[in-house]
């Protein structure tokens, strides 16, 4: 579905140019889940958004489903921000339905598809709370909702759990994961969170310290589905968390 070659991304700067993504080639199939883990500055977020179309690249071409992106959003994708996106004036409800109504969906259609996504979301009953009423998982929740409520095939999560405890970010994997498996999309997702990238990806991507290229491509080969309260404890996530943790690491200790 989506497919990078030799994607490389500067950006100009009093000093000069500073290159954000360097050299990246990449082929993500569609309904994989692949997560994009580097240092620090390697560029991982400007990748995402480079894929989706909010930037064009300085060198090379970004393909989706065999269209060029050059800097054009594409048209059936959904993306969550690290920061929260809810309009703090609009309820539950409004919120999720704010897309829909934004294409023009007829009102009793949007009041059938909030009420799914809802309960997808295990947020039945609180249709008429505020953001501020919320606690941070459930607000990450909605954020979900609000781009699946427009059915996108291509999904892009940047470091959307990151600000979240353990306790609340494991129960929102298990219902990322469970809402994957239901409506199959494509997700690309950056994380900085390695045993996180493991537990939900097919695909773990380790990119090098600037300017980035792609050092590891793993499939992670843990069947679905998964409980991800106990996934790491199975030999295979310790397997693979060795397996891309020895190259991951050697790009901490040399940005160190």
């Amino acid at each position: 579905m989506i497919e990078l070659r030799e994607v490389s991304k500067a950006f100009q700067t009093d000093k000069g140019y500073t290159w954000a993504v360097g050299d990246v080639s990449l082929k993500i199939e569609q309904g994989e889940f692949v997560s994009i883990v580097g240092p620090s500055g390697c560029g991982k977020s400007t990748l995402l958004n480079l894929i989706a179309g909010f930037l064009e690249p300085t060198a090379g071409t970004i393909e989706i489903d065999k269209t060029p992106v050059k800097g054009k959003l594409h048209p059936t994708l959904g993306y969550i921000f690290q920061k929260d996106t809810l309009l703090p004036w609009y309820n539950v409800y409004k919120n999720v339905a704010l897309g829909l109504r934004f294409h023009g969906v007829p009102e009793n259609q949007v009041r059938k598809k909030v009420a799914q996504l809802l309960e997808l979301g295990h947020l039945s009953g609180f249709e008429h709370a505020y953001p501020h009423q919320l606690s941070g998982g459930m607000r990450r929740r909605v954020a979900l909702l609000m781009s699946l409520a427009v059915e996108p095939r291509l999904l892009m999560l940047d470091e959307p759990f990151g600000a979240l405890d353990t306790h609340t970010k494991t129960h929102l994997h298990r219902e990322l994961m469970e809402i994957w498996r239901k409506l199959g999309q494509t997700v690309v997702m950056v994380t900085h969170d390695l045993d996180e990238a493991i537990t939900l990806s097919d695909r773990v991507v380790v990119l090098s310290s600037p300017p980035s290229k792609v050092l590891l491509d793993e499939r992670i080969h843990i069947p679905h589905p998964r409980d991800v309260f106990t996934v790491r404890e199975s030999p295979a996530f310790v397997a693979h968390f060795q397996s891309v943790w020895s190259v991951l690491g050697q790009q901490f200790r040399t940005a160190a």
